[in-house]
């Protein structure tokens, strides 16, 4: 209570209104597997849609993996995909990647001369980290300003300074003072305090870190350099930086722009490329690259010296550029990842995770796939690879408790097969679906077979935006599927869906359907996945929008209000007919009060609420009967 001490008018504000609870959301997604570029350690970034993907995972170009001869189709891009295409909104990626035995896997490309002056490499590991680079030079228009009075018939030299230009600028200038009379020759300009006039003067700093006064030059122009890289993968686009400078001081130089650690966390997602270099000369650096002989832009003959580099940029217009492309190269997608780079790590020493252990800092993933870790690799089918990574992916759900595991079948699988591995499962946190769908494949411009969990994930988010979670992600079309790997008949599901494997069935005249919506548990109480999915949404919601209860006196005005937030979550959710029932006290029950709570919960600070709730279960068999009648009956 507010305390009163003088006399006065005092207004409070206070709040007649029951505390409300918000829907969580339950349609955003996780997938986990390996792909062609990308980030393969920290917090996933969230992805609206395919070109998110695109720009930072690299496309569906397929992935190489060493000692596996023929390439693979990249089932994590394919799967984003789908999810998409699908109704898919909100989904994170966690990139998995196993390092080559030799090497990092990273695409390089090391200058002349040793040491290197300077280095470029692909920000992440990957074959799509073998892009090319281009860098195109230009010179600005004459810089150089006199400060004489304009009644002085002949300008004073000293009065020269550099209007327009910044500390650690490179410029191309005329030294008169030289032998060779109006030589040019590259510089960076640096700012220095003139103690005897007592101000801060310029100066040009040449690649032997000699000093030569502005006096002594006729013109300056700016040196800068453009950047493109790209394209990344078949279809991916280039990416250019404009302007840039080549002092690694400069705020805006390529040491500082293409920096290896970055600070901004765009950075890291969408600029592909790290530029090294150990040379703190900004002319001398400069000097290095433009004596660069890869030529590309109309140049047709390698360029021999700096000083030819410098006659190519001197003719009009001043736009006129210099420009030479290279290659990175030596970039792997690695060896085909291991059930340990699906675990991922744990980050305890730097707190940096991968793989599964990512998605747990990410509050709001309800669905989880690992598309493509179902594949059967011939060199590792008899090692249970598919199934030890579905167990991780169950158990990660199972930690979170909120989420839902979306399994594939093997490819290939024959009934007996399929039946086989959904009873290695036991899981309310799970669902198994089969078989594979055929899908085109705008890479090879040829049909292949797909895991369905991308689109069945898909499904889940459409119809839980259009239907709402109560209602079972079953009996909807699969905008993606061109055909299954296998088409099942009635007779076929009858052995597979008691046993809670989801089928995907061809219907004639409805397309590819999802038709079935069971949990891989033996547990009938959570036998179907939107019974599991709904009561995830409603625990979610009461958890997040009652902890406001937290440390308020645990007495009837608190349970009363706890009761009553509840119940109008609840009566909401009936009204909107996602709950069996009638009447409200027919569909649910909330109770808080001494029944629910002994005397050694309230002396060690426990509220307890119990909730009472009838959900809706799928009409999963449709009956009629239909028998004859006469009419005197």
């Amino acid at each position: 209570m507010p305390e009163y001490l003088a006399p006065g008018v005092f207004v409070e504000e206070t709040s007649f209104r029951q505390k409300t609870i918000e829907g969580a959301s339950t349609s955003t997604t996780g997938f986990v597997g390996p792909c062609r570029f990308g980030p393969i350690r920290g917090e996933p970034e969230l992805l609206t849609g395919f070109a998110d993907f695109e720009r930072i995972y690299g496309g569906i170009d397929q992935l190489v993996f060493d000692g596996i001869s023929d390439p693979t189709h990249n089932y994590l891009a394919q799967a984003v995909r789908a999810y998409f295409e699908e109704g898919g909104r909100r989904l994170y990626v966690a990139r998995i990647y196993n390092a080559p035995t030799s090497g990092d896997g990273i695409a390089r490309w090391i200058s002349a001369g040793s040491p290197a002056s300077y280095t470029l490499e692909a920000r992440h590991p990957g074959e799509a980290g073998e892009f090319t680079v281009s860098f195109v030079f230009k010179l600005g228009d004459n810089v150089l300003k006199n400060d004489s009075d304009d009644t002085a018939s002949i300008p004073n030299p000293a009065n020269n300074v550099l209007r327009g230009v910044r500390e650690f600028d490179v410029v191309l200038a005329g030294n008169l003072a030289s032998p060779a009379g109006d030589d040019e020759a590259l510089y960076w300009m640096q700012n220095y305090f003139d103690s005897d006039a007592n101000e801060i003067r310029q100066r040009l700093v040449a690649s032997d870190n000699s000093n030569v006064a502005l006096s002594t030059i006729s013109q300056a122009r700016v040196l800068t350099v453009s950047v493109i890289v790209g394209p990344l993968g078949r279809f991916g686009f280039e990416q250019s930086w404009e302007n840039l400078s080549i002092h690694p001081e400069h705020r805006n130089s390529l040491s500082n722009v293409f920096n290896s650690s970055p600070a901004d966390r765009s950075a890291e997602l969408y600029i592909p490329l790290v530029y090294n270099t150990d040379l703190t000369n900004g002319a001398a650096l400069a000097d290095a690259m433009l004596a660069n002989n890869s030529i590309a832009g109309g140049v047709t003959s390698p360029v021999a010296t700096v000083a030819d580099a410098l006659t190519l940029l001197d003719p009009e217009p001043l736009e006129a550029a210099r420009s030479f492309r290279v290659a990175l190269d030596n970039g792997s997608d690695g060896d085909q990842p291991v059930i340990s780079d699906y675990t991922g790590r744990e980050g305890t020493v730097d707190g940096i995770k991968s793989g599964l252990r990512s998605f747990e800092d990410v509050e709001d993933i309800s669905i989880v796939a690992a598309p493509g870790s179902s594949f059967d690799y011939s060199d590792l089918r008899g090692s249970d690879y598919a199934e030890a990574i579905a167990r991780r992916v169950i158990s990660h759900c199972e930690k979170m408790r909120y989420r839902i595991a979306v399994l594939d079948s093997i490819n290939g699988d024959i009934l007996s097969q399929v039946r086989d591995y959904r009873s290695i499962f036991d899981s309310t946190r799970a669902s198994l679906y089969y078989p594979w769908i055929k899908t085109f494949d705008p890479l090879t411009e040829q049909f292949i077979h797909v895991p369905p969990s991308g689109s069945i994930c898909g499904v889940y988010a459409r119809n839980d935006v259009e239907r709402g979670v109560h209602k079972a992600p079953a009996n909807e079309p699969l905008r993606m599927a061109a055909g299954l790997e296998f088409v099942l008949n009635t007779a076929e599901q009858e052995t597979l869906n008691p046993r809670g494997i989801n089928c995907l069935r061809f219907f004639e005249g409805r397309g590819i359907r999802i038709w079935g919506a069971r949990t891989a548990t033996s547990d009938p109480e959570w036998k179907y996945v939107n019974v599991r999915r709904y009561f995830a949404f409603l625990e979610r919601s009461i958890e997040v929008s009652t902890q406001w209860a937290v440390f308020e006196n645990n007495g009837p005005v608190l349970w009363e209000n706890v009761m009553r937030t509840i119940e109008d979550f609840l009566y909401n959710e009936w009204q909107q007919n996602h709950l069996l029932g009638a009447t409200p006290e027919q569909a649910f029950f909330v109770r808080c009060d001494r029944s629910t709570m002994t005397q050694n919960d309230l002396d060690n600070g426990r509220l307890v609420c119990v909730i009472g709730v009838a959900p809706l279960r799928p009409a999963e068999f449709v009956i009629f009967r239909i028998g004859q009648k006469t009419a005197d009956s």
